[in-house]
């Protein structure tokens, strides 16, 4: 039986996304998109910084140049934390202002992957029904440049890239799928999307990483686990988590074998006490690591 951690016991996130370990500082980054806050945790010294913005945010992701890129509801900005200043950079989804920032990584060439949604978050963090399939998947280079890849998404879910720079997997929770693409790394080119997996019956495909063996672990919003995924799309094994709704994850940690979790409190009934924690296991296989944004 897996054993579940607990790291930041007191730390509880309405909806908690974007984990991002970076190895230089040995520090896991991560937002809570509803309480409009972002966190950074160095686990050896449990020093914990937390950023609170006016926006949305749904991720946080170092710079090469220093500081982060921060996506908020309808923007990308950079972020300064010493003066916790915010300088506007691009809006990859300004035709669509029914939008918001959501699903979002960055490759190993350091471009910045940036997948939206209909915006399903009311002014005082209610739940507002989703009622288009309006959200697009948008590549952001260094230098700002745009790059539409995929409209008409549901829910913007899971970016990640093979070891071998040969394919990029992306995923819509509403359609249930994940798809894997053909990918030219040297151009940022994603091409024929193919099924990869599809289950039914474990709440819906949400954030994920990638190990060194190739396998993909998903968080299931609404199905309490992540599944770990084979190579070739069938599931590997199942971890039953202590809360409703996980919604991504990332390897970190010294040896880059410990799987965080984050997860979400909101639309839960409040009976899991954990509910909203950020969650931990080991798993004793290396992870893929994350990697800063070049602008």
């Amino acid at each position: 039986m897996t054993q579940i951690n607990m790291p930041l016991p007191e730390l509880r996130c309405q909806l908690g996304e974007g984990p991002f370990w970076d190895q230089g500082r040995a520090t896991l980054y991560w937002v809570d998109i509803i309480g409009k806050r972002a966190f950074g945790w160095h686990p050896a010294s449990n020093d914990l910084k937390t950023w609170p913005f006016d926006k949305l945010v749904s991720a946080i992701v170092p710079r090469q140049k220093g500081g982060f890129l921060v996506a908020l509801h309808d923007e990308l900005a950079f972020f300064d934390p010493v003066d916790e200043k915010l300088t506007p950079f691009v809006a990859p989804d300004h035709d669509n202002r029914q939008n918001r920032s959501n699903e979002a990584r960055v490759d190993p060439m350091g471009r910045f992957w940036h997948g939206t949604m209909q915006n399903n978050i009311g002014p005082n963090g209610e739940d507002v029904a989703i009622t288009e399939h309006s959200g697009t998947l948008n590549r952001v280079d260094a230098d700002g440049t745009v790059t539409r890849f995929a409209a008409d998404i549901g829910i913007s879910n899971t970016l990640l890239w093979s070891a071998d720079g040969t394919k990029m997997f992306f995923g819509d929770t509403l359609a249930n799928r994940m798809d894997v693409y053909d990918f030219d790394m040297a151009t940022g080119h994603a091409s024929n999307p193919q099924l990869f997996c599809s289950v039914e019956g474990r709440g819906g495909m949400d954030g994920s990483a990638m190990d060194c063996e190739g396998y993909i672990w998903n968080a299931r919003y609404g199905g309490s686990c992540v599944i770990r995924f084979d190579p070739k799309g069938d599931i590997d094994r199942i971890i039953d988590l202590p809360v409703t709704n996980p919604t991504s994850c990332v390897f970190g940690g010294p040896d880059m074998t410990t799987l965080f979790i984050t997860s979400a409190s909101a639309g839960t009934s409040g009976e899991k006490p954990h509910e909203g924690a950020l969650l931990s296991i080991e798993t004793g296989i290396v992870g893929a690591p994350c990697h800063a944004f070049a602008g």
